[in-house]
């Protein structure tokens, strides 16, 4: 009995199948929505080397990076081994890759020494590319790029550190600034006592003879603390002010940039987030005294930009990963994405990420001519950021736990990306000024700023009489705005919410209507601006063209 057993061949228990292959080898940026939106924003150009980013972004390295970044969090080291104080943040090897790349790129300040039309778009394009695998690298990235125009204020300090916010080179550590050869920026607005209402800051700013000043305070939420330069809201005699303060001074010495903790946070697990504690902290003055708010407003709104470029490309690494799985697992003899249910799920999920990747890229577009002098792009953004922010942002959740789901437990397991997906999803939403900030901003802008409501007017009725029913819900918003204008604040406030998203959703209709295929913009009025129309992914409405919306993910080209 003993023989014969052991004659046999060793059992085998089981043969996996019927399990979608890794999502690796692709390139991310193969996706025509955003290719597409590229060429029509004036970045053609840059096709070729958006591929390039797009094929290191789907590669198993990169991947393997961004697993490593979240899973090896930064650390923070207060002291070193002689106790004198060094506040750094030693961050793993493979965070430092996907900084290196970004850097590299152009992701970071360099556009803004790029002399080309579209540089903006390009390197929107690449940010929302490049932070498909990982995102949490995004966050210094961003306030790189945010940096500039806010800097620009007080020439002498930009001519002096714009060429190394501007560099593609990534040097990190602290040195002094003007030693390295490309720098980081951040900013610090926020403290634990007034949270949004900055006002209520109570870091104080006193002048020193040599013309510097020294700040005093404690700040609530400074993310890249080992960045080398920083945007500071403190109190000066004149008010609320605007600082620049550095990582380490001219000469080499370090500036007073105690890192009393990091942040445990849901998501964003890579990058450090910390509270910084300034005590006879050197800074320089940046706008006039008093105006520290419509100083840094500057990098706010490019950092709002990015919110929604992320939150897009979120919503479309969330597509992929849905769209992949759907397309090569089967249940009952179908493969899924052949399976009515889920069919409509995974086209109003690819309907969502092209709504959110075409006006992402149409604010890239608009902030690019901006920068070159069109006044009417410019009002365009004053409102289209803050809309855009608050909805594209406000999906990104939503959209995120619908992909989750088409993968089930598959989905749920840390294997497959989606939950650390899921963590980071609600970031954006709250990073620059949560849901309500932006509802209030768009009230503001409403009641200030007639110019920019006849831009985003303009942009709007720009489609006017392509589809009946997106010139209906265009009525109904008018209806909307004039009951805003007309109602005491508190009944404005009360219904701020549902206009930002009336007008988010005409605006996504208008440029949907007027540059994707029929297809889309006939499903997106049909499944976004009908009255009575489903509230949850997958209600999609009889007559649309399913197949035609999944054929534009970039699964659907691959196969």
């Amino acid at each position: 009995m003993t023989e014969s057993l052991r004659s046999e061949p060793a059992a085998r228990t089981h043969v996996v199948t019927n399990q979608a292959p890794p999502l690796v080898g692709h390139d991310v940026a193969a996706d025509p929505v955003l290719l597409e939106g590229l060429h029509r924003e004036g970045a053609g150009w840059y096709e070729a080397d958006l591929h390039r980013v797009g094929l290191l972004a789907g590669s198993e390295e990169v991947q393997h990076w961004a697993e490593q970044a979240n899973r090896h969090e930064p650390e923070l080291r207060t002291h070193d081994r002689y106790g004198n104080r060094v506040d750094e943040v030693e961050f793993h090897p493979a965070y430092h890759r996907l900084m290196d790349v970004a850097v590299r790129e152009g992701l970071a300040g360099a556009a803004w020494a790029d002399t080309r039309p579209g540089a903006h778009v390009a390197r929107a394009a690449g940010f929302m590319t490049w932070s498909t695998p990982e995102s949490g690298h995004g966050c210094p990235i961003s306030m790189t790029y945010a940096v500039i125009p806010a800097l620009r204020v007080q020439p002498e300090l930009a001519d002096r550190y714009e060429p190394l916010l501007t560099s593609r080179v990534y040097d990190p550590g602290l040195a002094a600034p003007l030693g390295k050869r490309g720098l980081l920026a951040g900013m610090g607005m926020t403290e634990k006592q007034g949270g949004t209402d900055v006002r209520a800051n109570t870091t104080t700013a006193v002048e020193r003879p040599d013309g510097s000043w020294r700040l005093r305070g404690h700040k609530w939420f400074t993310s890249a603390p080992m960045n080398d330069l920083f945007l500071v809201l403190a109190q000066a005699p004149g008010g609320l002010s605007c600082f620049l303060v550095p990582r380490v001074l001219p000469d080499g010495s370090r500036n007073t940039f105690r890192i009393q903790r990091l942040k445990d946070k849901l998501g964003n697990r890579s990058n450090a987030s910390s509270e910084p504690e300034f005590d006879d902290t050197v800074a320089w003055l940046v706008g006039p005294q008093g105006q520290g708010v419509r100083t840094i407003i500057g990098m706010v709104a490019a950092t709002r930009l990015d919110c929604v470029l992320g939150s897009a490309s979120g919503i479309r690494a969330a597509l992929a990963q849905a769209d992949h799985h759907a397309r090569h697992r089967s249940v009952f003899g179908v493969t899924l994405v052949d399976q009515p249910l889920m069919r409509n799920v995974v086209a109003d999920l690819a309907l969502e990420s092209e709504a959110a990747t075409t006006l992402a890229l149409r604010l890239a577009g608009a902030t690019d001519r901006a920068q070159r002098g069109d006044a009417q792009e410019r009002a365009f953004l004053r409102l289209a950021t803050a809309v855009g922010k608050y909805w594209v942002c406000k999906r990104q959740p939503a959209a995120v736990a619908e992909a989750l789901e088409c993968l089930g437990g598959n989905g749920y397991d840390e294997a497959s990306g989606l939950p650390r997906l899921y963590r980071d999803a609600p970031l954006n939403g709250i990073w620059e000024g949560s849901g309500n900030v932006q509802a209030l901003d768009v009230l503001r802008a409403l009641g200030r700023e007639p110019e920019a409501v006849h831009a985003f007017a303009a942009e709007i009725e720009s489609a006017k009489g392509a589809d009946a029913r997106l010139d209906a819900a265009w009525e109904r918003v008018r209806a909307q705005l004039t009951q805003a204008a007309a109602a005491t604040p508190a009944d404005a406030q009360a219904g701020a919410r549902r206009l930002v998203e009336s007008l988010a959703l005409v605006l996504q209709g208008s440029l949907l209507v007027r540059h994707a295929p029929h297809a889309v913009a006939d499903a997106f009025c049909a499944a976004r601006l009908e009255e009575g129309r489903g509230l949850a992914f997958g209600t999609l409405t009889d007559g649309v063209a399913v197949g035609n919306l999944l054929a534009r993910t970039p699964q659907g080209l691959r196969d």
